[in-house]
């Protein structure tokens, strides 16, 4: 069991109605990922962002790039 990293299948979301959003908090720097509906400007929060390694893991799970997200204050 050693050396074998754990796979994780890449969960979907509507890319019709929805984008990835990071929330930045301009007091504290907390950063929050999800992902916000166009239509009605609602934000889902899907994960904290503490370092580097968060943000690639929630890029790498849900198959977004760096360039598709939008940083909202």
């Amino acid at each position: 069991m050693f050396g074998f990293k754990k796979k994780f299948q890449k969960e979907p979301y509507d890319k019709n109605t929805q984008k990835p959003v990071i929330h930045a908090s301009i007091c504290t720097g907390e950063k929050v990922a999800g992902f916000k509906d166009i239509q009605t400007g609602k934000f889902h929060e899907v994960m904290v962002i503490r370092d580097n390694s968060d943000l690639q893991f929630f890029l790498q799970k849900y198959g977004v790039t760096e360039s598709e997200i939008v940083k909202e204050y």
